[in-house]
């Protein structure tokens, strides 16, 4: 658990860096030439910075890599590490594979379309177009067991702004209502998973017909 700090010691504290935008984002790789093919061939994501060592600078560990970035068109990267054991990493055993993914923006829903179509031609197998409303996405997963999402904004940045005065409200309920259902599960009154109060997408529930 973080520390609490009092409000007194937050104000003597230094501001936070001001974030501008994602730097990059790391996985294993299983091997760099098959993933170099899947996100510059395919995806069309030109590889831009190679950087290779035996030792991990962080920690100091005997480690031999090669650490190779693909630039996205904000100037951000994703980047991978192989290690030369041609493994995947692992999936987390207690997280469905829907969950952990990284999502790109692209500007449209043709590009989407014709995206999933090039993947499909490769062989990818790809869900979607999904609808999320502010969005829509196609899902797939690259060589190395990684879900990857493209979405193409809907929503206009006036919506989301509108959209964001509400994000703090909704999670203290969300808060609340998990703080009752541990309290719940601990004297055995549920088994049951946690809802949410609000389901935004009542369409994806199935018929009790």
């Amino acid at each position: 658990m973080n520390a609490v700090l009092s409000p007194t010691a937050l104000q003597k504290l230094p501001a936070p860096a001001a974030i501008q935008q994602l730097h990059h984002y790391a996985y294993k790789a299983r091997d760099a030439e098959e993933t170099r093919h899947f996100y510059e061939d395919i995806l069309g994501l030109p590889l831009y910075h190679i950087i290779q060592s035996d030792y991990v600078p962080s920690t100091g560990e005997y480690c031999p890599y090669t650490h190779f970035f693909f630039r996205l068109k904000d100037g951000s990267f994703i980047a991978f590490f192989d290690i030369g054991d041609d493994e995947k990493a692992l999936p987390s055993p207690n997280t469905p594979a829907w969950i952990n993914h990284i999502a790109f923006r692209v500007d449209t829903v043709e590009e989407l379309q014709n995206t999933k179509e090039r993947l499909q031609a490769h062989g990818v197998e790809v869900l979607g177009i999904t609808d999320h409303h502010i969005f829509k996405s196609i899902y797939f997963f690259d060589p190395n067991g990684i879900r990857l999402e493209l979405s193409a904004q809907l929503a206009s940045d006036a919506l989301m702004a509108r959209e964001s005065k509400h994000a703090h409200a909704r999670l203290a309920e969300w808060t609340e209502r998990k703080e009752e259902w541990r309290k719940e599960r601990a004297a055995g009154r549920s088994d049951g998973l946690l809802k949410p109060g609000t389901n935004d997408r009542p369409e994806f529930v199935p018929d009790e017909d």
